[in-house]
């Protein structure tokens, strides 16, 4: 045991804590996280219900504005494309040279 008196020395002395304010400041804290999580939960319903209320007033339905937007989108594409193809430079065939090094 000559370990344990070179090391008495070495040990730090651990703080003298009392249960009672540890016991009282988590059931603070988790009563704490009741509440936000109740606050997150009427605030996260509010903003679900406002938000399907906006997209009931909205004109064109955002599925129907989507299909719109996607038809756009693939004839334009499909205009730029044939445009690019048709274009009187895309016509030209470009010929290479026999290169110097295998004459």
């Amino acid at each position: 045991m000559a370990n344990d008196d070179e090391t008495d020395g070495l040990i730090a002395s651990w703080p003298d804590l009392q249960s009672g304010p540890l016991m009282a400041g988590g059931i603070l804290v988790g009563i704490g996280a009741v509440v936000a999580l109740a606050g997150l939960v009427v605030a996260g319903a509010h903003v679900v219900t406002a938000t399907r209320a906006w997209i009931n007033e909205l004109e064109t339905p955002p599925g129907q504005l989507a299909m719109l937007k996607w038809e756009q989108a693939k004839t334009a594409a499909a205009a730029g494309a044939a445009s690019w193809q048709k274009h009187p430079n895309a016509q030209v065939r470009l010929v290479r040279r026999a290169s110097s090094a295998s004459d």
